[in-house]
């Protein structure tokens, strides 16, 4: 039995998908957080959050890594950890330098931070003659006005280390870019209180259909699980709004994509993990989006391990603890599984959902959710905002997308303004 650090957590399906994988691998686990109280306040929906649910739950100060180290050091030579791993971005790259410092497996530290910044992402792909759009990396607003006058708009507007889509816009003109560049000015600290790189990245708008590449990476050699669809709201924003595995794409169009998505992890050095490479399918062939060196987000893994029995997260944790995973793809029965998520229609205070009744008794339904009355929805800009999800599958093609979408438009949500209207 390994026993495995939880260095923080996103708090959404990877949250509770981690743990269990961590379990049913037969290992135990100590959860290490900075702010117990961010996850106390999150309802499982049956009792305590699996994070909580670790043989150790320990506080330290996870946003500072010189301060961390040693600490988790002095852990270790009491619990003896065999791997360190995280489901949140922005603690990725210090789970490297934890397990290179405990010489405990892991990807090179320098490889996952130059996959989860953006910017240098974009710089390594580049130097590594990937083709990829135009771009420019602005420190303040003349230079973000610099760059746009030399690139031409539309552009898209990115902060280079934040995720989720959170910040990431269309703009058509100064007036917009100025928005975006000032919305990103007013949010110095991310959501774990670390405070964030003041770069901002300015890039060509890619066009085209955008998908994504699930792949498993040992001793510097990349297995491709497969390729993922992924349907995106109205502009100016990003938010995705489902997924579907596989993606109903020519043979040709994947392994162009899945060769591009391979090319990028070299570029960064990506050596050992799983990962998520998310493209654009641009008439002049795929173009990288971003690189995720770690498990897709947004139950793309549960997807995954309904359409070719690879549990990604389980592999995830077998990687961390130096174990060679199994990745063979096996016919699960399952052609195609979708999730489609409901998104706010506008900010508000939720009443209530009407129809999930209907996802209840449907028997290709596989999972969903919706959000609780009472629940202060924002505004759909950003990943975070979904008020529930359905997930399918289908046995006979790729029909699960489809499915998914019509149960989801089959959802209301009511707000309780509303019903303060209709008694005034």
């Amino acid at each position: 039995m390994g026993h495995v650090l939880v260095v923080e957590s996103w708090v959404g399906a990877m949250s509770t998908l981690l743990p269990r994988a961590i379990r049913e691998a037969g290992h135990r686990f100590t959860f290490l957080t900075r702010n117990l109280h961010h996850y106390l306040r999150q309802d499982s929906g049956d009792g305590a959050h699996p994070l909580l649910t670790a043989d150790n739950v320990l506080t330290a100060e996870t946003n500072d890594p010189a301060r961390l180290l040693p600490q988790v050091q002095r852990l270790h030579e009491v619990l003896r950890f065999d791997g360190v791993v995280t489901s949140c971005d922005y603690y990725l790259g210090t789970v490297a330098r934890l397990a290179a410092h405990l010489g405990l497996p892991g990807a090179r530290p320098e490889a996952v931070e130059h996959a989860c910044r953006k910017d240098l992402a974009r710089h390594r792909m580049r130097a590594a003659g990937l083709p990829g759009p135009a771009f420019a990396v602005a420190e303040d607003w003349p230079g973000a006005q610099a760059a746009a006058r030399a690139l031409g708009f539309p552009l898209v507007v990115k902060p280079v280390d934040l995720c989720a889509g959170m910040l990431v816009r269309l703009v058509t003109d100064l007036t917009e870019l100025r928005e975006a560049f000032d919305a990103l000015d007013a949010f110095p600290v991310n959501a774990r209180g670390q405070r964030r790189a003041p770069q901002v990245l300015l890039e060509e708008v890619l066009v085209g259909p955008e998908v994504s590449v699930e792949t498993v990476t040992v001793d510097g050699v990349t297995t491709v699980l497969g390729v993922t669809d992924k349907s995106l709201a109205g502009e100016p924003w990003f938010v995705e709004t489902g997924h579907m595995f596989p993606a109903a794409l020519d043979a040709a169009t994947v392994a162009a994509v899945c060769d591009m998505a391979v090319a990028a992890l070299a570029a960064v050095g990506f050596d050992r993990g799983v990962a998520h490479t998310e493209l654009r399918l641009t008439a002049a062939g795929p173009r990288v989006v971003e690189i995720n060196p770690r498990p897709a987000g947004n139950q793309i893994t549960e997807l995954v391990r309904r359409g070719t029995g690879v549990d990604l997260p389980m592999v995830y944790t077998q990687l961390a603890l130096g174990e060679q995973p199994d990745v063979t793809v096996a016919d699960t029965g399952v052609r195609s599984a979708a999730i489609s998520f409901l998104l706010p229609p506008r900010a508000g205070t939720v009443a209530g959902i009407d129809g999930a009744a209907t996802l209840a008794a449907a028997p290709d339904v596989v999972d969903w959710a919706v959000k609780p009355a009472g629940h202060r929805a924002g505004d759909a800009v950003s990943n975070n905002t979904y008020l529930g999800h359905v997930m399918t599958v289908d046995t006979t093609g790729l029909g699960a997308r489809a499915r998914a979408e019509e149960l989801v438009a089959g959802l209301r949500v009511r707000y309780a303004d509303e019903f303060a209207g209709a008694l005034a």
